[in-house]
């Protein structure tokens, strides 16, 4: 297995990693006000959780971030590097959308195939990526022979192949079961080291275990608490004593019991 797979380190001419920085955004939709003055910074290189209930804007949070939502906004969304959104943020949903009839190495390369530019240098790529992953020996077969936790760990690597220095995650890993989402999340936290990811989770133990920030998002118009920062780097031990009892904080702010 290699021993180093970081964004900005492992891919050549890759950019470096800039903060992003919500200034006064307000957005709605017709018939709803989902953000009012919003003021929120993506650290450089770090990972930050967003957590909050379901339906109170998290989702459309990332959206805005990655430019597919547009109709609607006001204030600006500025990347640190002087860039906006084109061509810096890769993004990876709770559903691995894998396409059937394409290899896994294939899949993995889809961004690079569909935009007409696949290169030796992009399957090397994937076929390092895979190898990392413990993939190597699936290179070729069909997602079906897969399992749930392979397939998700194929989306993650088409992720990565996108070679984007901003990561946007949506919920990546709720749909696995317990053991192999503490694996993926392991793997995930050791293959962006060095990106600025932003990753919307309903779990509090999650957003411990990788959070290098958590923010708690509530309300109509939706706000944001404070930062939280965890003691240590991810990946964190569940298990930790400070992580148990920080669970109670983040629960408490998403109840509303907590003005922080």
């Amino acid at each position: 297995m290699h021993n180093s797979t970081k964004i900005g380190t492992r891919f050549e001419g890759h950019p470096a990693a800039p903060n992003v920085t919500l200034e006064q955004v307000s957005f709605a939709y017709p018939d709803e006000q989902i953000f009012r003055s919003l003021n929120f910074t993506v650290q450089s290189g770090q990972w930050t959780c967003l957590i909050g209930a379901s339906g109170c804007g998290k989702s459309t949070l990332l959206r805005l971030i990655s430019g597919i939502l547009q109709e609607g906004l006001s204030g600006q969304i500025n990347f640190s590097n002087g860039n906006n959104h084109k061509g810096l943020t890769a993004w990876m949903s709770q559903k691995d959308l894998l396409l059937p009839w394409l290899s896994v190495v294939d899949n993995v390369c889809l961004g690079a195939r569909l935009r007409g530019e696949m290169t030796a240098r992009k399957r090397s790529m994937a076929m390092s990526l895979l190898e990392d992953a413990g993939l190597g020996e699936y290179a070729d077969v069909l997602p079906s022979s897969l399992s749930g936790g392979m397939r998700q760990r194929v989306a993650l690597l088409r992720t990565l192949m996108e070679e984007r220095s901003v990561i946007l995650m949506d919920e990546p890993f709720s749909a696995l079961d317990a053991l192999t989402r503490l694996k993926l999340q392991d793997l995930a936290a050791r293959l962006v080291e060095g990106a600025t990811v932003l990753m919307v989770t309903h779990d509090p133990l999650e957003a411990l275990r990788l959070g290098h920030r958590i923010y708690v998002m509530t309300g109509r118009p939706a706000k944001l608490s404070d930062a939280l920062i965890p003691p240590g780097s991810p990946p964190r031990n569940p298990g930790d004593s400070a992580i148990i009892s920080m669970q109670a904080t983040l629960l408490a702010r998403l109840e509303g019991r907590d003005n922080a």
